[in-house]
């Protein structure tokens, strides 16, 4: 009599589609159009936050404290702005890992599926990230232009695990803050909107990031595993010093280098970012991607 016993490898499969089909419901039932949902005809009124103050680089300093209650609530908006447009910069990073992940993949797989919907996902985010950047009256921040040209090596050469795993770090980096302002009072409603949609979807988005990571390193030597923790590492080092672009002190009619001075050696801040990152470096931990020279620089970006 024939075994109906299944292969591992079989199994995994058969388990990694039940997840991806839940993924495809979760998004069904729960998912928006930030078009309609969120309140783009509205006036910005400047008498609130566009991040929660605690958020600010500068929060707790000696500037900080100097600073009138409207100047502060520029500063705030002009760094949530420059979040989000790393934040844009990131998700088209990758779009365009996922899609060449899954290039050659059968298309009535539903993780293929899934992963257009993440990818459909990113798209709107980008859209309503632009929007809710011009509206708290940002300009485009980029990151720096040799941040811009390590971007695109690395969205033509990343795979595998060096590529999920950097997902995971920069959805997880914004997701943490984006939870304290979307429950924030004293931010902009439209921001806060912004960022309840954003939590959600990303949800989904970092389980299906984690469990590619662990898939992909299932069967990794040492060698590779060592390699890819150092690209994860550098990634990481370079999305999270990008997020707030120092252009935003002299948008908010600061003095930029006294600003940039005391953003770098703000304890509150570095604490804060330390703090908020625990979960995802217990992650790496647990996939053994927290080699000696990946802590180096998560310790340099403040990340652990």
């Amino acid at each position: 009599m024939a075994s109906s016993t299944l292969r591992p490898e079989d199994q995994d499969r058969l388990d990694e589609q039940d997840v991806a089909r839940r993924l495809l419901d979760s998004s069904a039932k729960l998912s928006y159009d930030p078009v309609t949902e969120v309140d783009w005809d509205t006036p910005l009124d400047k008498d609130f936050h566009g991040a929660s103050p605690e958020w600010s680089t500068l929060y707790g300093t000696a500037y900080w404290n100097e600073l009138t209650d409207a100047q502060r609530k520029e500063l705030t908006r002009q760094e949530a702005a420059s979040v989000a447009s790393t934040g844009i910069w990131f998700e088209m990073i990758l779009q365009q890992m996922v899609l060449r992940d899954i290039y050659t993949t059968d298309a009535t797989d539903p993780r293929f599926q899934w992963a257009l919907t993440e990818i459909a996902d990113e798209c709107r985010h980008s859209i309503m990230f632009a929007r809710g950047a011009a509206k708290l009256g940002a300009p485009a921040y980029r990151p720096r232009r040799a941040v811009v040209e390590l971007g695109r090596a690395f969205k033509t050469l990343a795979f595998g695990e060096a590529a999920y795993a950097a997902i995971l770090v920069a959805e997880e980096v914004l997701d943490v803050m984006q939870r304290d302002w979307m429950r924030d009072e004293r931010v902009a409603p439209f921001v806060r909107t912004i960022n309840n949609i954003h939590v959600v979807e990303e949800s989904r988005h970092m389980k299906f990031a984690r469990d590619e990571t662990r898939k992909r390193l299932r069967n990794a030597g040492p060698l590779r595993r060592q390699l890819n923790a150092f690209v994860i590492a550098v990634a990481s080092y370079f999305i999270v010093t990008s997020m707030v672009n120092r252009q935003v002190y002299e948008n908010a009619g600061l003095d930029t280098r006294r600003a940039a001075a005391e953003a770098g050696a703000n304890e509150h801040h570095k604490s804060l970012m330390r703090s908020s990152c625990s979960g995802l470096m217990e992650f790496l931990a647990s996939a053994r991607l927290l080699t000696r020279p990946a802590l180096a620089l998560y310790k340099r970006a403040n990340l652990i």
